[in-house]
């Protein structure tokens, strides 16, 4: 994982342990909308990006916020503003 649960749980200020497996659950989806952003299925690739573990962050403090509510079109609009550099034109 490009973030850990315990970074996360810091960019969060979460200082319990009962939502560890959430919010490693949101880290594993979030890279992976990353990636998906990014049109790559290589975490190498989104690893290489600069601006990867602030789009994850953004997105697990996005998913955690909001989990009941979750709006998937304004994270990745979020995210390609973020990524878009490093996008691939098509897959």
């Amino acid at each position: 994982m490009i973030v850990t649960v315990e970074e996360a749980k810091g960019y969060l200020r979460v200082d319990y342990s009962e939502d560890d497996s959430l919010i490693e659950s949101f880290i594993t989806s979030a890279q992976q909308l990353c990636m998906d952003i990014l049109r790559t299925d290589d975490i190498e690739v989104l690893e290489a990006d600069r601006n990867a573990k602030v789009a994850v962050l953004y997105c697990v403090a996005y998913f955690y916020e909001h989990r009941e509510e979750t709006n998937y079109r304004t994270v990745a609009l979020s995210l390609r503003a973020l990524l878009g550099g490093n996008r691939k034109a098509e897959f």
